[in-house]
């Protein structure tokens, strides 16, 4: 066996079991920002696992602030002239900050009048010089191309932030950080069957709601980078629709649950309709590991936390590295 194929993962594995120290780190962080006076909304930048992370964010954000929170395209202010900002903050999320997009994005909605916050990795970065104030992501230096530790520590970032900005929010994003200490070293009890399952699997639907869908997003991508898997996101609320009949060829379904009583009937009846179809159906929860008192963003990370390992070893048994997928590099220039 080649040194590469022996050491095959090798700096994916350590950085996931990084990622409840750095949630912890990211949530706790202190939070010294200008203030940002009256806003009527939020927007994120970001792009791939990023943005994933940014959709957990938003619905998190919304539910405490009231205001509303949505993705815009790097595009608009990479290649188009950008749009109207005053009275909006921006959150510009990255692992690297280096991405130029990003950093056109940054520069560009500071010119269109927004609140410019960097939510980064790498210190001194690109985005991080456009942007008039910055939290951290905490996950120090992150080897493998997958993005897997930054991704929690982005979430955990955000979290402060909303603590910052809603101070009765603060307590939950510490409560968070406790339930967390229950993911070190665990792993979930259905891991060998739905590891037996991914391995046959030809297609996979990743399913969640509210910030649920936002961790549906993440492990769907990383299931395609790692292991070369088509694997789709869905939210529970529009599934069943036309991609229903999908379940029609052989199909596994993978839903993250949050645990949030609010999503419940939604993730039961996609649950009971893909189950009912014939569809090989598995349903996740923090609470399968113990992980409870979580925010519904936190829940998500924690739902990552012990999904990440699943894209690990499936990778591995596929014959591939998960640390340098074959047509992937850690920092993607796009326009």
């Amino acid at each position: 066996m080649s040194a590469v194929a022996l050491h095959a993962g090798q700096h994916m594995a350590r950085e996931i079991t990084q990622c409840p120290a750095v949630f912890a780190a990211a949530v706790g962080q202190q939070v010294d920002l200008p203030s940002l006076g009256q806003l009527h909304g939020f927007y994120t930048v970001a792009r791939g696992s990023s943005d994933a992370a940014a959709n957990i964010l938003s619905y998190e954000f919304m539910r405490e602030t009231g205001l509303p929170m949505t993705s815009l395209p790097p595009s608009i202010f990479s290649l188009g002239g950008g749009v109207q900002l005053r009275g909006s903050a921006v959150l510009v999320v990255s692992q690297s900050g280096a991405s130029q997009d990003l950093v056109a994005s940054a520069q560009g909605a500071a010119q269109a009048g927004a609140r410019v916050l960097a939510l980064v990795n790498a210190e001194a970065s690109p985005v991080e010089a456009a942007a008039e104030a910055s939290l951290r992501i905490c996950a120090g230096p992150e080897l493998a191309v997958p993005a897997t530790k930054s991704v929690v520590g982005a979430i955990g970032g955000g979290m402060a932030l909303l603590g910052h900005l809603q101070p009765n929010y603060a307590a939950r994003t510490q409560a968070s950080a406790a339930g967390f200490a229950a993911l070190q070293g665990a792993s979930l009890p259905q891991s060998a069957a739905l590891q037996a399952a991914l391995l046959r699997a030809r297609h996979v639907y990743v399913i969640g709601r509210d910030t649920g869908f936002g961790a549906a997003q993440e492990l769907a991508l990383k299931l395609k980078e790692c292991c070369a898997l088509h694997a789709e996101a869905y939210s529970s609320s529009e599934v069943l629709h036309g991609p229903l009949q999908l379940v029609t060829n052989p199909l596994l379904i993978i839903i993250l649950d949050t645990e949030q009583d609010t999503v419940q009937d939604s993730l039961n009846t996609a649950e009971a309709r893909f189950t009912a179809a014939g569809g090989t159906v598995f349903r996740l929860r923090p609470s399968d590991v113990g992980a409870r008192g979580l925010t519904p963003a936190a829940a998500a990370a924690a739902l990552l936390c012990l999904t990440y390992p699943l894209a690990l070893h499936c990778a591995l048994a596929l014959g591939l590295n998960p640390d340098q997928p074959a047509t992937l590099a850690k920092v993607t220039q796009t326009r």
